[in-house]
C-alpha cells in the first residue's frame, strides 16, 4: 500500500490474567475445585482418548 508505514505499538497487549484477576477473586477458588476435580479423573479421561490421537481423512 501506499503511504507511511506507521506501526501501533499498543495494538497488542500481553498480560497474564493471572496478573490481572486479584488473589481473593472468587473464581480463584472455583478454578482450585475444578483442578481438583479434572486431576482425579484424569485417568478415566485418559482412557477415552486415543494414545496416538485422531485418525486422518483417508
Amino acid at each position: 500500500m501506499r503511504g507511511r508505514d506507521e506501526r501501533d505499538e499498543g495494538l497488542f497487549s500481553y498480560v497474564r490474567l493471572e496478573e490481572r484477576v486479584p488473589s481473593d477473586h472468587p473464581l480463584r477458588a472455583v478454578r482450585a475445585l475444578t483442578d481438583e476435580a479434572l486431576a482425579a479423573l484424569n485417568g478415566r479421561l485418559k482412557a477415552l482418548y486415543s494414545q496416538t490421537g485422531r485418525p486422518s481423512i483417508p
